[in-house]
């Protein structure tokens, strides 16, 4: 058989362990109940499958194994791994991990 390959609209990858947002249940997004994935996901407005600019996507245990956090690591730079601790800002998650979303910083009222 042969090798073939599949196109995707993919930007950026985030690798989530599973592992770590299974024992942690939940934790993340504005009532913290949500794993750090469906957060990332609902927070980057990221859609599922190869159709999607970004992919949050769990993976296997990364053998770091933090109490009450999750590791996650951008496929780009695969030499940072970021412990991210139960109810992290995710504008903070976004930025550590080097993600570009389009949207402005912060919103200030005008003087």
């Amino acid at each position: 058989m042969a090798l073939k390959t599949a196109k995707t609209r993919w930007r950026d990858v985030v690798l989530v362990c599973r592992k770590c947002q299974k024992k942690l249940d939940g934790g993340f997004g504005p009532d913290g109940d949500k794993t750090l994935k469906k957060a990332l996901r609902k927070y980057l407005k990221a859609g599922k499958g190869r159709k999607a600019e970004l992919a949050v996507v769990s993976t296997d245990c990364f053998d770091v194994c933090p109490k009450n956090a999750v590791v996650a690591v951008n496929a780009a730079n695969p030499k940072a791994l970021l412990i991210v601790p139960a109810g992290a800002d995710l504008f903070e998650v976004k930025a550590r991990l080097g993600l570009e979303d389009d949207r402005r910083l912060k919103a200030f009222p005008p003087l």
